[in-house]
């Protein structure tokens, strides 16, 4: 209900107090578009004067646009983001009330899925029978490292599709990486020797800003066609390297069987050195066999393992899992296990039937299909730039690396398609050391959730943005 305060000493009439009050609150944006008014009766009683008075305000409104009258519906606020109002520092400067967001026809965002192809029968069947059930310990304190069942569910699909050797007991359940990596950073302060944290460079950033946010100095270490370098891992201080191996983010390198020994040989060295095995984008490959994990080689306990329903299923499921060597599950368990599980049991519930009943596998494999046509057809596509892109990271996961050669930089690239409504993601803003802005620019570009019958007309309108800015490659 709207708040007026009517001054009945004041010359102005009541109704155009009321006027003023509405439109200037239009105007500054505090009432927004599509903001429902209250009605005339309502207001008119809230406010103590006749409907008339309110009917008097509400119709010079209608008049001037500020609002509209929808029949048997009410009052709304109109679209008035052309609103101007002067600055009052200047007579001369004008600016919008109401600020309107860029709008794009064509966004290849890395980060974003296939929401169209969500299950949501699948969903909705799921959470009416978990519903059905009357299960009142749904609704008390679970697991603290989430319900056995759902866990129990977690590790047989690990060992079918990723080759992950755990048990139930090893796993832990949380609202995401990001929480689980969280949790993680606070137990590595249980192991003493525990101080520097290497990085691939480049690699996901919101791993980099939880560290360093939980004070731990992180090493970025260049990668090369394998992955990350071992020279420089051997040279450091480091006693955890977190990495990507299955599908490097966001270059998409696969690390070989060589490398990934190497890794294990390196943590093998001191008892207190371990690997994070952020397991991105595994289930997404579209050129020969999927890649076991790395934790699944490991016979001295020393990868840790972190996984989530987020890319596989949607982002807003919000569950993710963690792996932890049995060293350490001794230390959570006596330093942290107070902590509650932070997803709720009825999402778990719900999530271990997706599992137990075929409808994840089915819903990967369906996925699979099609996000591997899309793939296709955008890699047929990029063919029109010919030899002025060179791509990378092309045999899995849900976006491709382009590699320009121009004068134009990153970020110019990136506003130049911007302009034409085409909205690009660098690459230099996942690299943990500085990147010279000089340097050739590299463009992340998503596919998952791009309509597969508007890609051509993407790449032909990102072709034409671009085409005279870039040379071909050297």
């Amino acid at each position: 209900m709207l708040t007026i305060n009517i001054d009945p000493h004041s010359s102005l009439p009541m109704y155009e107090q009321i006027y003023n009050y509405i439109k200037n609150e239009i105007k500054n944006g505090t009432l927004p578009y599509r903001y429902k008014l209250p009605s005339t009766r309502s207001l008119a009683i809230n406010l103590q004067v006749s409907r008339n008075t309110v009917d008097m305000s509400y119709s010079q409104l209608v008049s001037e646009g500020y609002i509209e009258s929808i029949p048997k519906s009410g009052y709304y606020v109109a679209m008035v983001s052309d609103l101007m109002h002067i600055n009052p520092h200047g007579p001369s400067v004008l600016k919008t009330s109401i600020q309107t967001k860029q709008q794009y026809r064509y966004d290849f965002s890395p980060f974003a899925i296939d929401i169209n192809n969500f299950p949501y029968n699948i969903w909705r069947k799921l959470s009416k029978n978990c519903m059905n059930e009357y299960n009142n310990a749904l609704f008390l304190l679970g697991d603290n490292q989430g319900d056995e069942s759902l866990r129990y569910a977690i590790s047989r699909y690990l060992f079918e599709s990723r080759g992950v050797n755990c048990s139930e007991e090893q796993i832990i359940v949380g609202a995401g990486a990001d929480y689980l990596l969280q949790l993680l950073s606070q137990l590595f302060q249980y192991v003493n020797t525990i101080r520097t944290i290497a990085m691939e460079d480049p690699t996901y950033k919101q791993a980099y800003k939880i560290f360093t946010g939980l004070h731990y100095s992180v090493l970025p270490i260049d990668l090369d066609h394998n992955g990350i370098k071992m020279q420089p891992l051997y040279e450091s201080e480091a006693s955890v390297v977190y990495v990507t191996p299955s599908h490097q983010y966001p270059l998409g390198i696969v690390m070989p069987i060589k490398r990934r020994m190497e890794l294990l040989q390196w943590a093998d060295k001191d008892p207190d050195r371990y690997i994070i095995e952020d397991d991105h984008d595994s289930e997404f490959r579209y050129k020969g066999k999927p890649i076991p994990a790395l934790q699944g080689i490991d016979s001295s306990g020393k990868v840790i393992y972190l996984g989530t329903f987020s890319r596989a299923v949607a982002p807003a499921i919000r569950v993710g899992y963690m792996v932890l060597p049995k060293r350490l599950l001794e230390l959570y368990k006596k330093h942290l296990y107070y902590y509650s599980s932070t997803v709720s049991r009825v999402d778990q519930n719900i999530i271990t039937h997706f599992i137990t009943d075929g409808y994840f596998e089915r819903h990967l494999n369906k996925m699979r299909k099609i996000y591997k046509s899309k793939h296709d057809l955008l890699v047929q596509c990029l063919k029109l730039f010919r030899e002025k892109v060179v791509i990378e990271g092309e045999n899995g996961g849900l976006h491709l690396v382009l590699h320009f050669n121009s004068k134009a930089t990153e970020n110019e690239i990136i506003e130049i398609a911007k302009k034409k409504e085409i909205k690009l993601y660098g690459l230099n803003e996942h690299y943990i050391k500085k990147v010279d802005t000089f340097s050739s620019p590299s463009i992340l570009l998503g596919y998952a959730n791009v309509p597969e019958d508007t890609i051509p007309d993407g790449i032909n309108a990102l072709y034409e943005v671009l085409n005279s800015y870039l040379d071909p490659m050297l």
